[in-house]
């Protein structure tokens, strides 16, 4: 069985591989002939987006039955944000990416009960935000997908409930790893982007996996690992960002956690709804740690000079 396991692995590993390498040319060659749209990036002189597209499909067909559907699911609508990107609905004030994402989140959940995940699958739809936040530098997400993939095996081994023998618990983050490894190396060149489509698929499977440990308080500690190596691995570009884009010049680790759950598109209109115009200020040093800074910063209030940090601070986001 183990052989066969093996054999299985290898040739999930080449199709990723190959089949990564023939959509970066495809959407090179179509994407410079301005026929792509949103799925083609000008960033590094032109950039397939939406590569991850191979990785979703694969995890579609790879993983078990009953798992395998939320990341068909979570693919489906992840892809339909790819392809509109930020372009907005003419009828309300929303993008058609995020409606997709939120209707796709929603049906993750709702078949992830009718599964047995229980509360569960609405830590595993909560997943796709930081792997989300995590695609924003080349190799990031992939980087924190595998590692947390081989984390989730070792607790598997050491403290899972269910018996590392049986195919159902070690198949689920082997998988994952084995296709991340092979998509990642155009990633981490910064050659190909997976987009949302990637992203969120890999957040879903990871997120089944977690659950494969020992059920929900495995899934909730496994996410919050990932929540904290995500902002671990991103800490010096979000510095920057947070010194250039939120004029926050003292960030802590706090802010860099709390960027990562609540950052980007989905986290911005939370804030436009319930913050509207309004910016509040946190001094308490005990939320300044927390990173109620990061949490409470609303993009769309006019600021002031007093949510500036005074403290001298290198803006260049070196350490």
């Amino acid at each position: 069985m183990y052989m066969s396991m093996v054999y299985a692995f290898l040739f999930v590993f080449i199709v990723c591989l190959i089949g990564t390498a023939f959509v970066d040319a495809l959407f090179r060659f179509l994407g410079k002939r301005g026929l792509l749209g949103n799925l083609f990036s000008n960033v590094r002189g032109g950039t397939p987006r939406g590569v991850g597209i191979i990785p979703a499909i694969i995890l579609s067909f790879y993983l078990l039955p009953g798992y395998n559907d939320l990341v068909l699911i979570i693919a489906i609508f992840a892809f339909i944000d790819d392809i509109f990107g930020r372009r907005k609905f003419s009828f309300m004030n929303i993008e058609i990416g995020q409606f997709s994402r939120g209707i796709g989140m929603l049906l993750v959940m709702i078949v992830g009960f009718i599964h047995g995940f229980g509360l569960s699958s609405i830590i595993i739809a909560f997943l796709i935000q930081p792997l989300n936040i995590s695609d924003m530098q080349p190799g990031s997400c992939a980087m924190v997908t595998m590692v947390m993939s081989i984390v989730t095996l070792i607790c598997m081994m050491i403290f899972g409930s269910v018996p590392v023998k049986e195919l159902p618990a070690v198949y689920t983050p082997l998988l994952i790893f084995v296709v991340c490894l092979a998509y990642s190396p155009l990633d981490f060149a910064g050659k190909i982007m997976l987009g949302e489509v990637g992203n969120h698929s890999f957040a879903v499977a990871l997120g089944i996996a977690f659950y494969l440990t020992g059920g929900f308080w495995w899934t909730l500690l496994l996410t919050i690992f990932t929540v904290c190596f995500t902002a671990f691995v991103r800490r010096n570009t979000l510095k920057v960002f947070f010194r250039q884009r939120l004029r926050l010049l003292d960030p802590t680790f706090g802010d860099f956690i709390m960027d990562v759950l609540t950052g980007g598109g989905l986290g911005d209109l939370l804030r436009k709804w319930i913050l509207k115009d309004k910016q509040y200020e946190v001094t308490n040093e005990i939320l300044i740690a927390l990173g109620f800074r990061r949490l409470l910063f609303n993009p769309y209030a006019i600021h002031t000079e007093g949510f500036v940090s005074n403290k001298p601070s290198n803006l260049d986001g070196g350490d």
